[in-house]
């Protein structure tokens, strides 16, 4: 390359030619801005103080690095695996860019070597190769741009140091596993924290268990809750591969707390009642209930007689009402004199009074017509005697009419 024989020419006039040296056998090529690097390796507990004395450390650079590799790795996995869906694409570029394979790429092109820090290196949470790795690399976007970071990922990490294809097809979230699992079976399981305890005053320890319908199927430690979670899980899948005893226990476990959690569909029967009822039946006896259809059934010609005279009693007032304002005709009287006398040879009564209902609504409104125009003729004779005696008379007919066709 073009640019990087003029690096190495101006690499003989610069003053830090070791460092150039060493990112060079890292990254492929020599650095422009080397404060940018060396900030990049520079841990809180040692922090870098630039020309004009102003303390800087590697987290503003890892916070950036970190964005940047995501976006790397996903667009080079996008264009490698063109016909694999979205899951398939996101659980890859976990893969990569997780702290412990970072981590381990650290460590083996030779980063550790040049971090500069006062801190425990031996740790085992000791996280200062992958921090120092994406801060790396937010330094490469800051000096070279995004091309320089792209190649670098497909020119000397995938390939020389990750199988990006074996590290796709390999499964190692065994939590997401186990969770699987559990619902398709529709187990319970819960990961709880059982201790938060520090080594050393800086390295946390987390101890996490696996709990299947309460029982204890694995157990992890870890620096981190996820580290621990993850240790539990793949015991627990181990355990319920190899032990078949065990996943008995857990759907035995299941089927008890299904049966007490489930509600009560149905109220059991009264034994007294159906012993009564038995006994009663035996004796010939009838309830309280076997009568109420007996009585009911008896009042019911009754309670269709009143109906019938409850309809036909408005009618007949009205009717007689009207009769007497307009002034009731004596053969009118005579008729409803020999109805009162036989009301068994009445049988079409109603349309009789339907028909004279007609007639008088017609006479009454003619009246009403007459008075709004003469209203200082008007003279009501109203017999409020024989008025009484015609609507006794319809009433009794309508329940006699109501009784014979009941009866028939």
């Amino acid at each position: 390359m073009m640019i990087n024989l003029l690096d190495r020419a101006k690499l003989l006039f610069r003053k830090d030619k070791e460092l150039c040296l060493f990112l060079y056998d890292i990254l492929g090529f020599y650095p422009h801005n080397t404060e940018l690097y060396r900030i990049a390796l520079a841990h809180k507990s040692s922090e870098y103080r630039n020309r004009k004395g102003r303390p800087l450390n590697n987290e503003r650079l890892e916070f950036l690095g970190d964005a940047i590799l995501e976006a790397v790795v996903s667009d080079i996995v996008f264009h490698r695996y063109e016909r694999r869906r979205e899951g398939f694409l996101t659980t890859t570029r976990s893969k990569v860019v997780q702290r412990e394979t970072l981590n381990r790429l650290a460590k083996e092109i030779g980063l550790e070597r040049l971090i500069q820090t006062n801190a425990h290196n031996s740790a085992h949470n000791s996280y200062l190769g992958g921090n120092a790795f994406e801060a790396l690399f937010g330094a490469v976007y800051l000096d070279r741009g995004y091309k320089a970071c792209k190649w670098f990922i497909e020119h000397r990490i995938i390939g020389t140091y990750i199988d990006l294809d074996g590290m796709a097809n390999k499964e190692v979230n065994f939590k997401s596993k186990l969770l699987e699992w559990s619902q398709k079976n529709r187990i319970r399981l819960e990961f709880t924290l059982d201790s938060d305890t520090s080594n050393n005053g800086n390295s946390p320890d987390f101890h996490s268990l696996a709990k299947i319908e309460d029982l204890v199927a694995g157990e992890g430690r870890g620096y981190s809750k996820k580290e621990s979670q993850q240790k539990a899980a793949k015991e627990a899948l181990t355990k319920l591969r190899r032990e078949p005893q065990f996943i008995e226990r857990i759907f035995a476990a299941k089927e008890q707390r299904t049966a007490m959690e489930a509600e009560e569909v149905a109220a059991l029967p009264k034994i007294d009642e159906i012993e009564e009822a038995i006994r009663r039946e035996k004796n010939g006896e009838t309830s309280a209930n076997e009568t109420k259809p007996a009585e009911a059934a008896k009042r019911r010609p009754r309670r269709a007689a009143r109906a019938a005279a409850a309809k036909s009693a408005p009618t007949a007032e009205k009717a007689v009402e009207k009769g007497n304002r307009g002034g009731e005709k004596p053969e009118n009287r005579k008729k409803s004199a020999e109805n009162k006398e036989k009301p068994a040879e009445n049988k079409n009564m109603a349309d009789e009074t339907a028909d004279v209902v007609t007639v008088e609504t017609t006479n009454s409104r003619r009246r009403r017509r007459n008075r709004r125009t003469k209203p200082e003729n008007r003279t009501e004779t109203i017999d409020e005697a024989a008025a009484a005696k015609e609507r006794e008379a319809l009433i009794r007919a309508a329940e006699e009419q109501a009784f014979k066709e009941h009866a028939e």
